[in-house]
């Protein structure tokens, strides 16, 4: 609804109304954040026949989505002005991404995995070519959506053949098909299975389907990068949690145990390869927005640690911390890239510590908390999702021990860009970005939730730890 009456102002408005629209974004968003917040009053269950479902995922995941949502929308307005872009458009797309995400986040039946999906990979499509006069960005939004597009149809075909295997898409359906034995064809359900990983592999930019996110992340505008690394990652998780810990994860004797045994020991090899990947590939980028895309790419890495061991609580809070201090880095980052992205290399930041010391310290902190460095946000997430591992899947503490290394090798690659901005000498005709009030809020509010969640995280966890862990159904 919000969207469209953006789509209305601007329409009917001569000069797009940018404050309208901004305003009338953020009002629809903070709504959707109590409506979400309230949702367990509603009772947690399945409604419209099974194709949503309120559960503790998915109320959990939601207001992270509308967290990011919130901070981009103010970040816009600076981004949109320095770049002389319409507004109208932007906010709208954002709202149809956020409800795509949200969509996705309480799906109860694959039917309504696959629209929500849809909808926020297609306005992501669009969002990442915004700035359309640049053929960076053009470049970033057709590689999106080639793969992206392919990527889909693998998950499409799995779906398929998950549903000829069960005679359902309803995910309780299906863990109760497996669980009962009423799999005529359980080498079809394998398939289906290793066709949704692929799927969702590249959704949330694991290895070996990572290839796209590195350019993806480059061309696109940097607000842009901040919002598609965080807001759909963090759904596709939710959505990726509920198909394969809630519904094929049936470990009984036969076909469920079977099936149960290879996806966790093939997502454990995703994760090694993942974080692997990232942080040896990333400690080369001498681009600070390419950097963070293999940052991305290991942080999707340590999610899957704590999705192996099917609690979604480890995995939520880890998300929540990651998103606070990507988009809080993404938001420096924009400030002193300026318009058109013109200064993204690590050397453009040589002497800035001194010079503009809130960016500066900001971006230092969030590179800190990315690393895993107390007391940010950063750690706490990893120490949760490390021990719980450890503790609650012995045979796999081989992937804790590859975590942790891989956690060091990533502290090189972090703290290199706060050596260039506090002990390189300033680059000469330096001259000070402009901070608008509602960049700097964003800013202290990702410097807030960053300290917040690694000072005091037991509210928030014993709240995910009190509710259930897995999808419930009425």
């Amino acid at each position: 609804i919000t969207a469209v009456v953006i789509m209305l102002i601007d329409a009917f408005s001569k000069r797009g109304a940018h404050r309208a629209n901004a305003t009338t974004a953020m009002i629809g968003l903070v709504l959707a954040l109590i409506s979400v917040a309230t949702l367990g009053r509603v009772g947690v269950g399945s409604y419209f026949a099974g194709m949503v479902v309120v559960d503790p995922i998915r109320i959990f995941f939601s207001i992270t989505i509308l967290i990011v949502a919130i901070l981009v929308v103010l970040l816009a307005s600076q981004f949109l002005s320095d770049e002389g872009l319409p507004p109208g458009e932007f906010y709208s797309l954002i709202m149809f991404a956020t409800s795509g995400m949200l969509l996705l986040a309480s799906a109860g039946d694959l039917v309504t995995v696959f629209l929500g999906l849809e909808i926020a990979s297609i306005t992501t499509y669009v969002l990442a070519g915004y700035r359309r006069y640049d053929i960076r960005s053009n470049e970033s939004s057709l590689k999106y959506f080639l793969l992206g597009s392919f990527s889909t149809a693998f998950l499409l075909y799995g779906m398929a053949l998950t549903y000829g295997a069960t005679r359902t898409t309803n995910l309780d359906g299906i863990r109760q098909a497996i669980a009962s034995g009423q799999i005529i064809y359980p080498q079809l359900l394998m398939i289906g299975a290793a066709m949704l990983l692929v799927g969702f592999g590249f959704k949330i930019a694991s290895a070996p389907f990572h290839l796209w996110t590195p350019d993806v992340y480059e061309g696109a505008p940097t607000i842009v990068t901040g919002f598609m690394g965080t807001g759909p990652k963090a759904a596709v998780f939710a959505a990726f949690l509920r198909v394969f810990v809630g519904s094929f994860d049936v470990p009984v004797e036969g076909f469920g145990l079977q099936l149960h045994n290879t996806w966790i020991t093939a997502i454990a090899v995703i994760a090694i390869l993942t974080m692997t990947v990232g942080n040896v590939i990333a400690l080369s980028q001498k681009n600070i927005k390419r950097m963070l895309a293999y940052s991305s790419i290991a942080h999707a890495g340590y999610a899957l640690v704590g999705f192996v061991t099917g609690n979604f609580a480890t995995v939520a809070f880890y998300m929540l911390a990651y998103s606070i201090m990507n988009v809080g880095a993404f938001a420096v980052i924009q400030i002193l890239a300026r318009a058109g992205d013109q200064k993204t290399q690590i050397s453009d930041y040589s002497g800035i510590g001194f010079e503009v010391p809130g960016l500066s310290f900001s971006l230092a902190v969030f590179l800190m908390g990315l690393a895993g460095i107390p007391p940010t946000a950063g750690f706490i997430s990893k120490f949760f999702v490390f021990t719980n591992a450890w503790e609650s899947v012995p045979a796999l503490r081989y992937l804790v021990i590859a975590a942790v290394i891989n956690s060091i090798i990533s502290v090189y690659y972090y703290l290199y860009p706060i050596v260039v901005m506090f002990f390189r000498p300033l680059n000469p005709g330096f001259v000070r970005p402009r901070v608008t009030r509602t960049t700097a809020l964003a800013i202290i509010l990702t410097l807030l939730g960053t300290f917040y969640l690694g000072l005091m995280p037991n509210r928030l966890m014993n709240a995910m730890s009190k509710s259930p862990s897995g999808p419930q159904t009425a």
